[in-house]
């Protein structure tokens, strides 16, 4: 049976096991096959299809539930106002730090999701888009804050968001690079009326400002990847060392200088932009945020998650 925990700030959560995760699965089958995880992999993440089936199947037999009676409730609406509209889009949201794998959780979802017949319309978003390009990051000096809250287009993430939430036709979002470290210019990725949208990004639970909204106040339900600080700053560390030999070598990448580091060298970089950058937005910005999710997944060291907590209230 599953153990109420309540947190400090009075909010009750459910924590179990992954043992008692997993029994949650109950019939829901696994439609993906270990080719088609390799392809959804993240850097360095060393996910298998165990964890596809202690995890992930769960969780969307959850989400699939949580989706039903979002339609419900939808209709229940529509009924009483006399509309015929589609319900809107369901919106998921996937926050966590740097290197803890939240990337990968998204395409994971994207897939499973889409493979369900109540939903088989999934678009997924990073919120990378929406980072201000490199030239207004320079002219504001803030360069060095990149993945800050003030280096994304606020206005404009929340802006599309509540377009696809309204059910707007091609709704569409800038193109990041990560190769290249910034927006490409006059490219576009369009969202036309999914049944979910999944909305992925470090730092998508911020609260709003003062007399404004937030890309939260639109999420149907949201999650939030965690993990020992300690355990990310490794993964991390591991992660650049395995870019440096593979991404950062292409002519075209924004870090092909660190290709020619040491390793040494690449390791002092690595920690360095960890203590200064990463480390210090999630702990100022991000993990602040982890319990405004309604779930929260918790990964040991060896990368794979040990325990979930799901809200009740």
């Amino acid at each position: 049976m599953a153990t109420l925990a309540v947190v400090a700030d009075g909010d009750a959560y459910v924590e179990l096991s992954r043992e008692q995760w997993r029994d949650l699965r109950k019939n829901t089958p696994l439609t993906l096959t270990e080719a088609e995880l390799e392809e959804l992999r993240g850097v360095h993440d060393p996910i298998d299809l165990s964890e596809v089936t202690d995890i992930y199947l769960p969780l969307t037999r959850l989400l699939n539930l949580h989706f039903t009676g979002s339609r419900q409730r939808g209709a229940a609406v529509g009924a009483f106002l006399g509309e015929q509209d589609a319900p809107p889009p369901y919106v998921l949201g996937i926050a966590g730090s740097v290197a803890v794998g939240k990337s990968t959780t998204a395409r994971l979802l994207h897939t499973l999701l889409a493979r369900w017949p109540e939903h088989p319309r999934v678009d997924l978003i990073t919120t990378d888009s929406f980072l201000y390009p490199n030239k207004v990051l320079e002219e504001r000096g803030i360069m060095h804050r990149k993945g800050f809250p003030e280096s994304y287009d606020r206005r404009a993430l929340v802006s599309f968001v509540a377009d696809v939430k309204a059910g707007r036709p091609s709704v569409e979002a800038p193109v990041y690079s990560h190769l290249e470290y910034d927006i490409v210019p006059g490219a576009a990725q369009t969202v036309d009326r999914p049944d979910i949208l999944i909305v992925e990004g470090l730092n998508v639970l911020q609260p709003a400002p003062p007399d404004a909204l937030a890309v939260y106040d639109y999420f149907d339900f949201s999650i939030y990847v965690d993990a020992r600080m300690e355990d990310i700053r490794t993964w991390y560390v591991e992660r650049f060392h395995k870019l440096r030999r593979t991404a950062f070598s292409d002519p075209k990448s924004y870090f092909r200088h660190i290709a020619a580091l040491s390793h040494e060298e690449a390791t002092t970089f690595a920690e360095n932009v960890w203590r200064e950058i990463n480390e210090r937005n999630l702990v100022e910005n991000i993990a602040p945020t982890r319990r405004r999710a309604g779930l929260i997944l918790h990964k040991g060291s060896g990368h794979s998650v040990r325990r979930v907590r799901l809200r009740r209230t």
